[in-house]
């Protein structure tokens, strides 16, 4: 579907012709507003003992685009999932370093021996982008829909040689206890969670044994569902090649190329820890249809914000099959997903932070709309599921289509970050 990139752009062409510049011509728009942090997020994670999220906060018209200052660097997360999960990650850091200065970690330092070079490179477990790299943002995956992507090996996975070693292993407890990614993007933890997890694994420093000065570790401070623990568990147990073989067979058996299979396991976007989390929510969607349909647009994500943005999409549909609805089939038109459910009701998932009626959204959602419609005369009912905010312009504008719009579903739908 997205190989002929010029077939497919006459395609769009026609529906833009269609439907989208006619909506543009005639309709009301609005451009992408920002706000203010203490306005979006919740009072506790405004600040901290070692950070604090500026309250002018920018937005693209998809996602909120945060500036965080901290005691160890600037930080500028794209969209809510992130400062999400970076505030867990400053306290992480915070505790790492704590450790570090006990008596007992240099003596385990000592017995540890200098870390090589060479080896010290192989231990960063992080994406290409990081969290204070310049975003690209998830906007291109709407307008640029037929751009392919190269694949190449996943450099967040460890080395055979750290994992021989048992430093993959430490470093995975070490981050379960501390309420962290391990394959986190965020370079600063990567140095504290390397260093520690050499100077533990080869000096015989058990996690608990580092953790205990610090009354266990950073506790997390919301409880897990029954299934982000499961989760959790087992990106802790599971080594990274591990998981991708059981990612690999999973995907095979919904009926995902090998082709398709192999470059979104490759895909340097996406950690570990994205691709089982995206992977095991289509399978637990039993009897669903069309998981390539979903992975193939995966596969479009350039940096992590839409990395991100397919994982909570992904959790979004599962949130829907097991508490709305089974989901039956997932379609992708123009760059939008399509789930629809036993119900007859089909499912758009969008995970970002706030919908703006852009002239840009118009074109976007009339083109998927039309196109949807156009192959699935008999679905009438679509229902948006937004991650957080739509502006009433918006709204107006989706309920005038008849789309039924829910908002704030991450609130409903417990995402893993």
């Amino acid at each position: 579907m997205f190989r002929s990139k010029y077939a497919a752009l006459v395609v769009l062409t026609v529906f833009l012709c269609a439907v989208g510049m006619a909506w543009a011509a005639e309709g009301e728009f609005e451009k992408p507003m920002g706000g203010k942090a203490s306005s979006i997020l919740p009072a506790q994670m405004i600040a901290g003992d070692h950070y604090k999220v500026r309250d002018d906060v920018a937005a693209d018209g998809f996602m909120y685009l945060y500036t965080v200052d901290s005691d160890y660097g600037l930080f500028q997360p794209t969209g809510n999932h992130a400062v999400n999960k970076l505030i867990p990650e400053i306290k992480a850091i915070t505790a790492l370093r704590e450790i570090k200065k006990n008596s007992f970690y240099l003596e385990a330092v000592a017995k540890s021996g200098m870390m090589p070079v060479q080896f010290a490179k192989g231990l960063v477990t992080a994406p290409v982008d990081t969290v204070t790299s310049v975003p690209k943002g998830v906007a291109h995956l709407f307008t640029d829909v037929y751009t392919g992507v190269t694949t190449k090996k996943d450099p967040s996975q460890d080395s055979a040689a750290k994992a021989m070693l048992g430093v993959s292993q430490y470093k995975r407890e070490l981050a379960n206890k501390l309420g962290v990614d391990v394959y986190s993007s965020n370079p600063v933890l990567q140095d504290e969670l390397n260093a520690v997890g050499w100077t533990g694994a080869m000096g015989n420093l058990t996690v608990s044994a580092a953790l205990a000065p610090i009354g266990g570790g950073v506790a997390m401070a919301f409880s897990l569902t029954r299934t982000a623990q499961q989760m959790n568990d087992l990106l802790k147990d599971t080594p990274p090649q591990r998981l991708r073989q059981m990612n690999e067979e999973k995907l095979l058996a919904m009926g995902v190329s090998k082709e398709v299979t192999k470059k979104f396991l490759d895909h340097p976007s996406f950690t570990p820890r994205h691709d089982t989390i995206i992977v095991t929510d289509l399978a637990a969607m039993e009897g669903a249809k069309g998981a390539e349909a979903f992975i193939t647009r995966a596969t479009l994500a350039n940096d992590e914000a839409s990395a991100n943005l397919f994982q909570d999409m992904a959790e979004m549909m599962r949130g829907y099959h097991e508490t709305v609805s089974p989901i039956t089939n997932i379609s992708v038109v123009s760059g939008l997903v399509f789930a629809k459910s036993k119900s007859g009701t089909v499912l758009m998932p969008l995970a970002i932070d706030n919908a703006v009626w852009t002239e840009q959204a118009a074109t976007i959602v009339n083109t998927a709309v039309a196109g949807y419609k156009s192959a699935n005369p008999s679905d009438s009912k679509l229902e948006l599921w937004v991650g957080g905010t739509v502006t009433p312009l918006a709204r107006k504008n989706l309920e005038a289509m008849g789309i039924r719009v829910a908002e704030q579903v991450s609130k409903a739908v417990k995402f893993m970050d």
